[in-house]
């Protein structure tokens, strides 16, 4: 059997082949035959962009639909970022059974094949404000308004007054009225349109004629500022992280040329003036200037950048001229990857998502049962028929469920862009759900609570060398050697403007150090072994307590040593000291020895220590910790810290970290700073509260109403404020995350 995978760039095909081999006796040879068996064509994704949807109600209900769909594999609607992503077999002609589902559902919606041209147009809209004379909606309220008020204050005949009142109730809710019965005929009963129409409907055949058409002009109103309210709450998260330029300026010799930047290619050059964003990742070729990286990492303190040095795109440029020789197309730049990351983080739903979606299905019927038990068991008993009937037509207003499927999504949708904005990158509303309930922190050394970048820390000098003059000579050394101690020890010598001599000749023993001819002399640089391979005599030696040690010696004379070691990052005190302060313990995981591990851990204030470790064992200790405290964050930033990454219930990488560990972290740090991640904490735990607050408090308003209409103290007018009012207060308790500051 033979298995062959024939793979394009939206087609992917396995196919297998059974071979037959035949021997000829005559010709002493062997042939094959080859017979197609199977062709199966696997499963890919293919991404819809969704407009008018602004229910998350109807939203969560198409979803289900097209998952139902035979020829869908998997269907994930992300409502905060209006995208549908399909997994199946076979996209042609899915486009058009996906428009016909969703529309039995929520009338108007439309999904179109997803570029980046409407990407960019959805993302840059402000939808809060309209041209009234191009929105129909606001024109149609208006109109209703003023007819509704002018059956209320002007005496007129019950006739003329009815007749406006009517009038006024066609103008609102012709639209509603017409949804409802195209949704009857659907088999869609229980959505907002039938429950407001048969409410008010069931207004008017009580004699509550003004109530009827009040509750109609408030619910289009609630509607109205719902659909603005979500749109300018999307808008202001994409804003926010959206940072992709829409035309680049392009040097061509001594003209520049602007193209849409989705046309630039790798090796073009672009100019940046001052003011402006860096548009894609690249190279300065002309030119210096302060950049502001707080965009993208969070770090409001200006770097410089000069020629030859990279730089991402979406820091802005702020002192100079620059030319960058583009280095990543739009597509594959700093600023596409982060819009990405925060667009598929929202399909990733939290369990209390899941939750109040699955909620919402019960909720709706029950309520609706309990009005239909309300508007006829009590008259059977000798109750007042309209007084409950009334009260049950109240019921079915607060029935509908949308402030409750709101409450959630949007407030992690939140979360997770306010993120960005301080270069912090969850990769779903499940992480965040998940980082509010670790209790202990776990971390690496190298690269995480540390620079990663050995640098001179001590000189001592035991012979006739002075400080200086022992560097010089050491650095002269080590410069034969690639080794990242001989490069801090060079880069030291170096800052102090210190000549150095060419080595003459150079012997490198694995392990223990250099043995180099400088000067007609013989020097050796490196560990205690390599000193006692040569019988050097160590006077006045004592072992480090922490750090790595280069011992210099001199025609066989031991001169003196070099402390080489790692420094702490400037936050990583603060970070940790943060992290305490939310009663969490902190540890250390590392591979390094054990006076090094416990002096580091011991300056960073960090409460337990395990080293000498081997990956393997950083994921034994790892699930210990998470026996003794429970749930665990780890991180790191090596490819070997990726297991570890992958088995804690949240990992982590710094953004300077490798693609491994990036690839197998939840939440990304692109700044690379300890701080990042009691903010990150912060955020995680304050996003979970938002989302429960909109939950209860959308659920308890319901149940007061509800309560309040059996004790005859409630009306429709204050059903709808707990249907449309809840959710324009659980929108704004949800957006008031953008504005605060961690």
């Amino acid at each position: 059997m033979l298995i062959c995978y024939n793979i394009c760039k939206e087609d992917v095909k396995i196919r297998f082949y059974y071979l037959r081999f035949y021997f000829n006796k005559y010709t002493n040879t062997y042939s094959y035959k080859g017979e197609l068996m199977v062709e199966k064509k696997a499963i890919s994704k293919r991404i819809y962009r969704i407009r008018n949807l602004n229910c998350t109600n109807c939203a969560a209900k198409i979803e289900r639909a097209l998952n139902n769909l035979p020829e869908i594999e998997k269907a994930t609607l992300i409502f905060a970022s209006q995208k549908l992503v399909i997994e199946a077999l076979e996209h042609d002609g899915l486009l058009k059974k996906i428009q016909q589902t969703a529309l039995k559902i929520e009338d108007g919606v439309v999904f179109e094949e997803y570029t980046e041209f409407n990407r960019i147009q959805s993302n840059k809209q402000n939808f809060f404000w309209h041209n009234f004379w191009h929105d129909k909606d606001l024109q149609a309220i208006i109109l209703g308004l003023m007819i509704f008020l002018c059956a209320e204050f002007l005496s007129l005949p019950n006739v003329y007054n009815l007749s406006l009142l009517v009038l006024a109730y066609l103008i609102l809710g012709w639209r509603v009225v017409l949804v409802a019965l195209k949704n009857i005929f659907r088999g869609c009963i229980f959505d907002e349109n039938f429950l407001m129409a048969l409410a008010t409907i069931g207004a008017f055949a009580i004699n509550a004629w003004e109530e009827a058409v009040g509750v109609m002009l408030f619910y289009r109103i609630g509607e109205y500022f719902e659909e603005r309210a979500v749109d300018k709450s999307r808008s202001q998260i994409m804003d926010a992280v959206d940072l992709r330029p829409e035309v680049v300026n392009v040097v061509h010799g001594e003209k520049v040329e602007i193209i849409p930047a989705d046309a630039a290619e790798v090796d073009d050059v672009v100019l940046v003036r001052v003011g402006d964003r860096i548009p894609l990742d690249g190279v300065i070729v002309a030119g210096s200037s302060l950049l502001d990286t707080a965009p993208i990492t969070g770090e409001h303190v200006p770097v410089k950048r000069e020629v030859g040095e990279k730089v991402i795109s979406g820091c802005i440029n702020l002192s100079g001229m620059l030319q960058i020789r583009v280095e990543k197309v739009l597509a594959d730049s700093m600023v596409t990857r982060i819009l990405d990351s925060v667009e598929n983080a929202a399909a990733s739903k939290p369990s209390i998502d899941r939750f109040i979606t699955r909620f919402a299905r019960i909720y709706t019927p029950i309520v609706v049962i309990l009005a239909l038990v309300t508007a006829i068991v009590p008259p059977l008993f000798g109750g007042e028929w309209q007084y409950w009937i009334y009260t049950a037509l109240t019921f079915l207003v607060i029935s509908c469920p949308c402030a409750l499927v709101l409450s959630v999504p949007l407030a992690f949708f939140s979360g997770i862009g306010v993120a960005s904005k301080y270069g912090i990158l969850f990769k779903g509303g499940i992480v965040l759900e998940a980082l509010k309930k670790i209790k202990a922190v776990v971390m690496d050394k190298t690269g995480t609570i540390t620079k990663g970048e050995f640098s001179v820390q001590n000189i001592e000098s035991f012979g006739a060398l002075n400080q200086e003059e022992l560097l010089q000579l050491t650095a002269s050394a080590e410069q034969a050697s690639t080794h990242p101690i001989a490069s801090s020890i060079v880069a030291k010598a170096k800052k102090m403007h210190l000549s150095l001599q060419k080595p003459e000749g150079f012997r490198e023993i694995a392990g223990e150090g250099l043995v180099v001819e400088l000067q007609k002399q013989k020097v050796l640089c490196g560990n205690v072994k390599l000193l006692q391979r040569y019988h050097i005599i160590l006077t006045n030696y004592m072992p480090s307590a922490h750090g790595s040690e280069v011992l210099v010696a001199v025609d066989g004379t031991y001169v003196g040593r070099l402390i080489i070691s790692d420094t702490l990052k400037a936050d990583t005190v603060t970070a940790i000291a943060a992290l305490k302060q939310e009663n969490l313990v902190t540890v250390l995981l590392t591979g390094d020895n054990q006076h090094e591990a416990e002096y580091i851990a011991a300056q960073a204030n960090i409460d337990q220590v395990q080293a000498q470790l081997l990956p393997q064992d950083k994921l034994n200790s790892m699930q210990n910790l998470r026996q003794q405290y429970g749930a665990v964050m780890f991180i790191g930033d090596g490819i070997n810290d990726a297991p570890v990454l992958a088995g804690a219930d949240v990992g982590a990488a710094m953004g300077s970290g490798s693609e491994a560990a990036l690839e197998a972290s939840d939440v990304v740090f692109m700044n690379s700073e300890m701080q990042s991640v009691p903010m990150a904490i912060k955020i995680a735990r304050m996003t979970a509260s938002i989302a429960w607050q909109n939950v209860i408090f959308a659920i308890a308003v319901k149940v007061l109403i509800m309560l309040a209409g059996f004790a005859g103290y409630a009306s429709m007018w204050t059903a709808v404020f707990a249907d449309t009012g809840v959710s324009l207060l659980c929108i704004l308790n949800s957006v008031r995350l953008l504005y605060k500051k961690f």
